[in-house]
């Protein structure tokens, strides 16, 4: 599934309802481009935008196409323009490595400006952005506590009641006319909710993957998989192992 070419496609901002559930009492919609709103407190919710990774590649000695930064930015004033949030959180790993943030070519600062504008954004520190950002509207922190919610980039062991965290890049694999499907998908128990990466050259981690042992009631899980143009929700149960 291409999500810019979905935004390229959308006839206007409102035509792609999103799935309505809620994070500890709190009401959420999942977005099928990858963003989480929260509408009573007006905070739109993103993860994992690992902005110039291709950037960060490339100082490697690895060449990949350098359009992932755009891509994604783009993606991302869709769903602002959809919502029209006083808060932008995004949380961690919006920059795939230290110095993206730094190196951002002022086109991208521009665009970024221009989306923050007459609104409060915040960057949650990642594991591979720990510093902060650098000249970019809003702030840096750790965590936030917010309208009842611990926003976070790496998930909490245990059960963690009203968390919202990236960093695992939650995906689910369903059957579907006799073939597996796998889609990013934000997972959720009712307690606490793990966002899909919203980069558009990020990948996912499979919901049955040991690195998500233990943090979900699998009883109540939902997996609320990105689709073609919608949200499909499929309890784990019924997710291909």
């Amino acid at each position: 599934m291409n999500r810019l070419a979905l935004v390229r496609e959308m006839n206007g901002v409102a035509a792609m309802p999103g799935v309505e559930t809620s994070v500890h009492g709190v009401a959420a919609v999942c977005d099928p481009l990858g963003a989480l709103f929260l509408p009573d407190a007006g905070v739109l919710v993103v993860s994992d935008l690992h902005l110039e990774k291709g950037a960060a590649f490339a100082r490697r000695g690895m060449m990949l196409p350098p359009y992932d930064t755009l891509a994604t930015l783009t993606v991302l004033s869709a769903v602002i323009t959809r919502y029209n949030p006083t808060l932008v959180v995004s949380l961690g790993d919006n920059f795939h490595d230290r110095v993206g943030s730094a190196h951002l070519p002022e086109t991208f600062r521009t665009l970024i400006s221009d989306m923050a504008r007459g609104r409060e954004w915040i960057w949650i520190n990642g594991n591979h952005d720990p510093d902060g950002t650098v000249d970019l509207p809003g702030s840096s922190a750790d965590e936030l506590h917010y309208a009842g919610l611990a926003f976070r980039h790496e998930p909490r062991s245990g059960l963690q009641a009203g968390e919202i965290a990236g960093h695992l890049h939650p995906s689910a694999t369903v059957r579907r006319r006799e073939k597996s499907v796998r889609r990013p998908c934000f997972a959720t128990d009712g307690a606490r909710l793990l966002m899909p990466a919203f980069g558009v050259m990020s990948g996912g981690l499979d919901l049955r993957h040991k690195a998500m042992k233990g943090l979900f009631d699998h009883a109540s899980l939902i997996a609320h998989l990105l689709g073609r143009d919608r949200i499909y929700s499929v309890r784990f149960g019924n997710l291909v192992g």
